[in-house]
């Protein structure tokens, strides 16, 4: 019955096919050992003999971060970012929703949000962590304040440059803190 819907031709195929992937399945080492000793995982040796190890597309201590010590100043934990400018931007800005944030990027952005004391208001921020290590200039914020008019429409209104600067200042302030809470373990 088979062989009524396909040809010999075809059933040789798909058996030759067949016992091609079984071959291939059992081993990748079918008569291909090498009379050279292997020299680590990295196919690289320190001067001392040991292998180093290998490095991978995740960088170092892979996807999640390893166990690796920091150098001073960075964060970790597996984020692209400064940990602690990271964790100090969140501290920050609790009271608003967040609407993003991207720890791999280095961007929080918050939903609108209007202070119970003053309604007829409301303030949306965006921050952005441009460095891996903790330092004044790894930060940049983007603040937008509108106002609601008589006719029930948000209007922009331009915030000063001091108000952006004191954000920044505020959150490198807790930036410190959390470095200073954390070496003082």
């Amino acid at each position: 019955m088979i062989l009524r819907i396909f040809s010999r031709t075809t059933i040789s195929v798909i058996a030759s096919i067949a016992g091609l992937l079984a071959l291939t399945a059992c081993g990748s080492n079918l008569g291909t050992d090498s009379a050279f000793p292997e020299s680590g995982p990295s196919g690289q040796v320190f001067p001392d003999g040991r292998p180093k190890e290998r490095e991978t597309i995740f960088g170092e201590g892979g996807l999640f971060g390893g166990s690796k010590s920091l150098k001073d100043g960075e964060g970790g934990g597996g984020i692209g970012v400064n940990s602690y400018l990271w964790r100090a931007s969140l501290d920050t800005l609790s009271f608003m929703p967040l609407s993003s944030a991207d720890p791999f990027g280095g961007v929080i952005i918050t939903d609108w949000y209007s202070p119970a004391e003053s309604p007829g208001e409301r303030f949306k921020v965006t921050v952005y962590i441009l460095d891996r290590r903790l330092r004044a200039d790894g930060i940049r914020v983007s603040a937008f304040k509108q106002n609601l008019d008589a006719t029930n429409n948000w209007v922009p209104v331009q915030l000063t440059p001091k108000t952006i600067t004191n954000l920044e200042n505020a959150i490198l302030r807790r930036a410190r803190e959390l470095r200073i809470a954390r070496e003082g373990e």
